[in-house]
Order: C-alpha cells, then structure tokens, then sequence
C-alpha cells in the first residue's frame, strides 16, 4: 500500500516553505515515527516523520524545493523491507493510511500529456503549472503553460479531479504526447490529513540538529554553536537565536578572523543580492533571431519626421461617430498600417524577400505588428491589409494585442508577413533603430509624438511631430527606393485624404 508523505499544515502566516535536509532517500527502510524530511519556513524548521512502518518509494521534490501545506513530497510503500511492528501498532498504521489515502485513490487515473506540437517544433518546455498536487480542479480548467518557440499551448483538465502527480516540473523540455503528470478523477488528493510533526524527545543540540540555513549563517559569522542559546523546539538553535547573539554577544566572538581583518569602511552596506533566472525558450529564440538579423543582413536605418496633426484632427472630429459605428476606437496604428499598405504597393522592393539568390516578390500585404507581452515580444501577422478598412485594421490589431498578452496567439497568426511596424512611442521612444525580423527586409519604426517648434511658411509653429525610423536590407533595397517609401509614408500621414483619394 502506497502512502502519501505531505507537507504539515503551515502557521497562519506562512505562504510557502523549503525542503531544507531529507534524512532517507529512496529505497530506504524506515520505522513508523522516524523522522524523514525537516522542512524550513520563516521562523521555524517542522519534521515530518514515517506515518508507518515501510520504505521510502519515491521522493517528490528535493532539498531546495518551495513547497506548499499539504503538497505530496515523497511516497512510502507501507511494509516491505521495514522491520515488522506490533500487530497492534501495524493495525493502526493501517487505518490511519486508510484514511490519508482514501480520497487519492478514488476515481479513474490517467495520463496528462503534451500536446500535439506543430509541425515545425521538435520539442517544448513547461512553463507554469498553475495547479498543486493534490488541488482539487474543475474540468477544463488550466492545468499547465507549454511553451515553444512561437506559442504557449494550454493543458487543461480532462474531468473534475486532482494532480495526483506531476512528472515534468516547470523547466523541463518536453516532447509531443510525453506524460507530464498523473490524474485522478473525483476527490482530491489534498482533502487528507497532513502528517503531524513529529514530537521527538530528542534534544541533541549538535550541529546535525541545526537546519541548513543556521549552519550556513553560524559558518559566515564565525559563531561557535555551542556559545548560542537554542529558543526553537527542544532547544534547536534558529536564525534568530543567532542574530540575537551576533548582537547582543562578544564581538571577538562574532567574526571569524578572516572576516575581522577587512575594513568596516570597506564593506557595502545595504542588501546586494542577485537573482539568476534562466531564458525562456521565446526569449531565446528572440535573441538568436536578432543577433541573426544583424549578422546576415545589410541592415541600414534611414530617418524622417512627420506631423501628426492632421491625423490628431481628424481622430477628433470623427472618434465618437466612428466607435458608434464600428464599436471600436479609432487609433494611430490603422493609419500606419493603410499608409504602409499604400507605400509597399508603390515599392515592391519592400514587400519582398531574398531566398539564397533568388529575390521574392510578393503580390499580397501582410505586415506583422511588434507586439510586447509578459513573455517577450512577438509579431502576430495582419493579413490583407489591402482589402481591410481602418475599422477591420483596428479590430484586427485588438484582437491581436489581447491573444499575445494571454498567450493564446496561434502558430498561423505568428508565421508569414512581408514587413514589420514597430511602435516604440506608446513606451515613450523618441528615437531607435529598429532590427529587421527576416527574412523581411525591412522594418517601420514608429515613435513618441511630442510638440516641438517648426518653421511653416516662415514662421514658427509648434506642431505635434513624430519620427519615423526605416530599417532596411541595402543587399535588395536601395537608397532611392528606402528614401522614397518613407517620404510616402509621411505624405499618407500628413494627409490622410490622400489615402481615400489614392493619390
């Protein structure tokens, strides 16, 4: 018989805990009330002892590991190697495992798995589980974020039950159809009883009974642990016991010599830490993808300005009419994407690509929209702009925003585009030189608009102005042809007639 071995129900307080020292592991014999793992919270170090004579099958999480009240750590296969108990205690180790077990072992089990990847991805990796092992979940509901290279697929819930397992933790790369974890249907797991600390009566004050973090800290000091007076539980020396004696105690006592021959005007003062978190896979492919821009391209950005009033006036006039009609804002980015669209038909360099020595010339618009999410920036893709209205380009770019910022964008919507917009003004850029994303060959970087003092018909006016930026492949665009698309660009926004007129 399998029994689950949990975290203690943790103080009021107390959010989370740490895996601080397994005293088994695997395949070890152990005895019912023998201490198996100390687990570390805020202020105090709790023990979790064997509910039962058995051996340890499997441990869960390992030294290092956050856990939560009640999460499954380790399981303990009742009997086998272990010494045989009383008949008496055997019996009541057995109901009491009866009663841990009862609710996880209710219901069908199966396997959660990967899904399908798309066809151009090898592999995955598991970005967030949003669920515990043993937390009870409705069906459907979001059990796990799989991240690849473009996407995050969502796992959810195959019927109403809990993780009796998870096999794949947050980090790992995973392939299509891999068990990522166990299911039950029905109870959940975690409605069971936490195992109670244990109330050993041993009081050995040695160094083996100090949890890692006081070793650590007594090490770092140079605190002898036989000077500190134990508060915690049997006289266990805490953290606080010994900053209370860094304090309070002889200072020849508190620093190692080592420590004592540095200059206390030399120390830096304040809390210097630092936190190493790896790459997500997207921020990975990100970086490859730019530094692969910049090292095979001939990239060169070409600059100009563009006054924004007329567009700002317009907006204006027409805001409300048009969310009455369409049952959406008019923004910026419609005309930037109806002034690009005109532009690329006008330069066809533009809207092409280089494939090895061939040049790509593409007869339809799709243009990619820079997009900044939680997890990065992605480039979900407009389709057609040639035949949308500025209210279908409006409706298009939401739509495109609220999937990117929940992670629901589709391989589909992220593959393709001949050319990139990129609006680094709403985060208040005045100026960049924006990178390609190939195999395009050319990017429009939009920027903040701001009043500034320009000369018109001989006099000063201030005007809402705004640079634009255009990034370009010089192997397949010229000078005359990048000059010329950004000039047109900035007569479609400095007149908007124009693009009704097609002039």
């Amino acid at each position: 018989m399998t029994i689950e071995i949990k975290v203690p129900v943790l103080p009021e307080s107390v959010a989370d805990a740490t895996i601080a020292t397994w005293h088994v592991k695997a395949g070890d014999a152990v005895k019912r009330d023998q201490n198996l793992v100390d687990i570390e919270t805020d202020k105090v170090v709790l023990e979790v002892v064997a509910p039962a004579d058995g051996t340890i099958g499997e441990i869960l999480n390992e030294e290092g590991a956050t856990v939560l009240g009640e999460q499954v750590i380790a399981k303990l296969e009742k009997g086998g190697a272990a010494a045989p108990a009383e008949a008496k205690s055997e019996s009541k180790a057995k109901d009491d495992a009866k009663s841990d077990a009862a609710p996880a072992a209710s219901g069908k089990t199966s396997d959660v798995k990967v899904p399908v990847l798309p066809e151009s991805v090898a592999d995955a990796t598991i970005a967030t589980w949003h669920v515990a092992v043993g937390e009870a979940v409705s069906r459907d509901q979001n059990l796990v974020d799989i991240e690849t290279d473009k996407v995050v697929l969502e796992v959810v819930a195959p019927a109403d039950g809990s993780l009796a397992e998870i096999i794949a933790e947050e980090g790992a790369t995973v392939t299509a159809e891999e068990v990522i974890a166990k299911f039950v249907e029905g109870a959940a797991s975690g409605a069971s009883a936490p195992a109670a600390p244990s109330e050993s009566d041993d009081s050995d004050d040695s160094s083996d009974a100090l949890s890692p973090s006081v070793r650590r800290l007594l090490a770092e000091k140079g605190v002898d642990a036989a000077k500190v007076k134990g508060t915690g539980k049997n006289g266990r020396i805490t953290k606080e016991d010994v900053e209370k004696y860094l304090k309070g105690g002889d200072s020849s006592a508190k620093a190692s010599p080592a420590a004592a021959e540095a200059p206390v005007a030399d120390l830096p003062t304040g809390n210097r830490t630092e936190k190493r978190v790896p790459m997500t896979r997207l921020r990975k492919t990100i970086a490859n993808r730019l530094l692969e821009a910049k090292n095979s391209t001939a990239m060169l950005t070409t600059f100009n300005e563009v006054n924004m009033k007329p567009i700002m006036d317009l907006r204006k006039q027409y805001q409300e009419s048009f969310e009455k009609r369409h049952g959406i804002r008019l923004g910026f980015m419609s005309f930037y994407v109806k002034a690009v669209t005109e532009a690329l038909k006008r330069f066809p360099e533009v809207n092409a690509s280089i494939d090895g020595d061939d040049i790509v010339y593409h007869n339809y618009f799709d243009v990619s929209i820079a997009v900044s999410t939680p997890r990065g920036l992605v480039t979900p893709v407009l389709k057609d702009t040639d035949t949308l209205g500025m209210a279908g380009v409006e409706k298009g770019i939401k739509e495109l925003a609220l999937k990117g910022r929940d992670g629901k964008l589709s391989l589909a919507e992220l593959q393709g585009g001949n050319f990139t917009i990129t609006n680094g003004g709403v985060f208040g850029s005045l100026m960049s030189t924006p990178i390609i994303n190939p195999p395009q060959s050319a990017i429009l970087g939009m920027h903040k608009i701001q009043d500034r003092p320009m000369a018109v018909n001989g006099k000063v006016e201030i005007l809402p102005m705004m640079y634009l930026a255009l990034s370009y492949d010089h192997r397949i665009i010229d000078g005359k042809e990048s000059v010329g698309f950004l000039v047109t660009v900035k007569e479609m926004l400095e007149d908007p007639t124009r693009l009704l007129l097609d002039v």
